[in-house]
């Protein structure tokens, strides 16, 4: 292995490291929630911001090797993109064929339509499941942001405690809204 690789192994060891000892020190409540929620949850930037909302002040590199180390989550985006340019690679072939007689023109020619429909399904797809996934992750950290504000302003005010409760119950209405 590399100076570097050694170096960010233990980098990323470190991050784990110092995000583990956040959640350690919460209580069991609220670690029981985060485990819950970073189960769950596809999204990086909504399990830092949950953790952001329930205290956490590091950054977002620990949170990001933490969660890849106890749940590891598969990346949809990235499989929506292979299958796009294993289909482009398709259509490649296709009408190589085409040119070279192995494959009937009307037939070819039918089989590429078909493949280009798919295709541009699948682009959209990607295109809408990005565009949902950036547009959910602004409007909660922006709604992160408006909280934590709040809760500063009226910190040692008697309606610090009901705020944070209502700031909870809204986080948690945000996050079943798709």
């Amino acid at each position: 292995m590399t100076k570097k690789g050694t170096t960010d192994s233990l980098n990323e060891l470190i991050d784990i490291e110092l995000f583990d000892r956040w959640i350690d020190n919460q209580d069991s409540p609220t670690q029981e929630s985060f485990h819950a929620f970073a189960k769950d949850c596809y999204s990086l930037i909504e399990s830092y911001l949950y953790a952001r909302f329930t205290g956490y002040s590091g950054s977002i590199s620990s949170c990001e090797a933490w969660l890849n180390n106890r749940y590891p989550k598969p990346d949809h985006r990235k499989v929506l993109l292979d299958e796009i340019l294993k289909m482009q690679e398709d259509l490649r072939k296709l009408r190589e064929d085409i040119e070279n007689r192995a494959v009937k023109r009307d037939a070819g020619v039918a089989r590429i339509a078909a493949m280009q429909k798919e295709l541009r399904s699948t682009i959209g797809q990607v295109e809408t499941y990005t565009s949902n996934k950036d547009r959910k992750g602004l409007l909660m950290a922006g709604a992160d942001q408006a909280i934590r504000e709040l809760l500063t302003i009226f910190k040692d005010d008697p309606i610090e405690g009901p705020l944070h409760e209502a700031s909870m119950s809204i986080w948690a209405k945000m996050q079943l809204s798709e």
